[in-house]
């Protein structure tokens, strides 16, 4: 066999984040072959444009140390978080049914903390400071133990001040017990993140004093004489002069935009990629996990048909799509099926169409592709403010709406209240309970009250409708297996959520969290959480140590997760088993959001 042969195979074999047990044997020959060429794996690795391996922890007991990192990621160098001396940290390999140790050091000037994201253990080994334990405090060391009672593809992260920003944040898999119920011969994580230059205190100062300060795509005039050529003018003043009249953006899509934000593939910038090999005909599983702090992805690989198999680590009946948005904290595995010898680009291009993460799939390291064009601007519409769309052509002869609160609750008189929208196939949803605004949502502190909010699990989101691709939907989750709790909610809590975006405060219920009480579960009860969304921003709404049984329709197979997306002016609802005792966070995972839309959640 030539030389270059026998490299780009043993590349190919080792080029692999983990293995299947049967091609164990194999990867280690490939290790031994690239040593034995007198070539380094690490710079093989490097010559295809991953600078930096990631790293791989298996086993029982893990040590983790935090500390600063010099990086540069846009040609200037900045100080980052680090996790064992990585961004993103190590992926660490855990086994359901195990007993894990991980003792995670501090070696910052700050108190830190790690989140085990989605993993459902006792609440003092949560990681949450000041609602499950202390934190750790610079120079110590805290020992995180529990049992592994779940498989699938989970990450872990701060939770303490910005620092999952900076890059505290990496990837976590875990192996079942069982045999899996697919099948597939190469494993990767693919883990999505953004990265600003900017101190993350600064560009929260940005943001509170001009929401819109990363906004680059409001409206101008050509924008303006176009619409007026498509639409015509009357229609075109109805919309512009709504918009105007509340003071809100239809353009208004992401807080932290492509302007601050460079996003990474594995720690990879657009300009590297990050490099994953196949070989034709293998099935390869791509962990896809979103780790960053204030961005949705729209995921694609053009010229592959994506296969759902998971989502939040939980196994699904696996669906067939061209392309999935994955918001912030979301993980989905799919598998792909290769066909050609040739490169794919996986292609994560943000929601607000502001810039990309990239990455390529390829049988041979000397094949690339190039990334494809991003997609057309988003443009909100009436739909995403909740109005009702029947309604709208009464709007026309509206004047006078200034004093409308900025929000949906001043057209009362003209749209109507239709707040008892029932969802199709979802006897027992409480979808019928009407949507009440508590007294704490009225003042300037909430500029928007969506009057007609409606399911839309079969809404892909602003972007996605209609643009000749099949995108997912939560309506296409269905759990692999029956659902383990089938009794009824004894009761249901409706929660909206809430903010004003010109002064960005955000909020549940019109309340922050410093001023909130906190919500209480009674240990054992079932209950149905509602959301509301009176704001036109997407809700990754996050609850901690407990698992949110998404109502989709079918109650026999309610898709687990553990952060549900709440569409601008929609509802959304899911059941809840209170199973684990203690004190949780329940929030919006968007980072400079959780400071005011964050709850205590105590189970007792």
């Amino acid at each position: 066999m030539k030389l270059r042969t026998k490299i780009e195979k043993a590349f190919l074999d080792c080029n692999e984040i983990y293995m299947p047990r049967r091609q164990f044997v194999k990867g280690i020959a490939a290790g031994g072959a690239l040593l034995g060429l007198g070539v380094s794996p690490e710079r093989l690795f490097a010559a295809t444009g991953n600078s930096q391996l990631q790293p791989t922890l298996h086993g029982r007991q893990f040590n983790l140390t935090l500390s600063p990192k010099t990086v540069n990621f846009t040609g200037k160098q900045r100080v980052a978080t680090a996790i064992n001396g990585s961004i993103p940290g190590p992926i660490l390999r855990w086994r359901e049914g195990d007993r894990v140790t991980l003792n995670v050091s501090n070696q910052l000037s700050e108190m830190s903390s790690i989140h085990w994201h989605g993993i459902i253990l006792p609440a003092p080994m949560d990681g949450v400071p000041d609602i499950s334990f202390k934190g750790i405090a610079p120079g110590e060391t805290f020992s995180y133990q529990f049992k592994v009672n779940q498989s699938g593809t989970y990450w872990y992260h701060s939770h303490s001040g910005f620092q999952e920003q900076t890059g505290l944040y990496g990837a976590l898999v875990i192996d079942p017990l069982e045999p899996e119920p697919f099948t597939y011969d190469r494993d990767y994580v693919v883990m999505l993140s953004d990265w600003s230059d900017e101190d993350p205190d600064n560009v929260y100062a940005k943001l509170k004093k001009m929401s819109g300060y990363y906004n680059f795509a409001e409206r101008t005039t050509g924008d303006l004489v176009r619409d007026i050529q498509k639409n015509g003018a009357a229609h075109t003043w109805m919309e512009r002069s709504m918009w105007n009249r509340m003071r809100m953006s239809d353009r208004d899509i992401s807080d932290v935009t492509g302007y601050t934000y460079t996003f990474l593939m594995n720690g990879q910038t657009p300009t590297e990629g990050w490099t994953g090999l196949f070989k034709r005909g293998e099935k390869v599983r791509l962990r896809i996990i979103n780790g960053s702090a204030m961005s949705f992805f729209d995921v694609c690989i053009p010229g592959l048909k994506m296969t759902v198999i998971a989502a939040d680590g939980q196994n699904v009946e696996p669906v067939s799509v061209d392309e999935f948005r994955i918001g912030v904290a979301e993980t989905y595995d799919v598998i792909v099926e290769p066909k050609d010898d040739r490169a794919y680009c996986i292609f994560a291009q943000a929601f607000d169409r502001t810039g990309y993460a990239r990455g390529t799939l390829t049988p041979d390291p000397a094949l690339t592709v190039e990334a494809p064009s991003l997609d057309p601007y988003p443009i909100l519409t009436h739909q995403d403010m909740g109005m009702d769309m029947g309604s709208m052509e009464g709007m026309e002869g509206m004047t006078g709406m200034t004093g409308m609160d900025h929000g949906m609750s001043g057209m009362h008189g003209k749209m109507g209240k239709k707040s008892g929208i029932t969802m199709p196939g979802m006897p027992g949803h409480g979808s019928n309970k009407e949507i009440v605004h508590a007294a704490t949502e009225f003042g300037p502190h909430v500029d928007m009250r969506a009057d007609n909010p409606q399911f839309r699990l079969d809404d892909p989101g602003v972007g996605l409708r209609d643009n000749g691709r099949r995108s997912l939907t939560y309506a296409d989750l269905r759990n692999l297996y029956h659902t383990a709790d089938s009794r009824e909610p004894g009761r249901e809590i409706q929660l909206h959520l809430t903010g004003n975006m010109a002064r960005y405060m955000w909020s549940i219920n019109g309340v922050k969290y410093a001023d909130a009480e906190p919500l209480r579960f009674k240990y054992g009860e079932r209950l149905r959480i509602i959301f509301v969304n009176d704001t036109m921003m997407n809700h990754p709404m996050h609850l901690h140590g407990m698992w949110s049984e998404l109502e989709t329709g079918d109650g026999r197979q309610i898709p687990r997760k553990h952060t549900v997306i709440v569409q601008p002016g929609s509802k959304i609802s899911y059941l809840v088993t209170a199973d684990a005792m203690g004190g949780w966070a329940f929030h919006c995972h968007l980072l400079y959001h959780m400071l005011g839309m964050f709850r205590k959640v105590i189970v007792s």
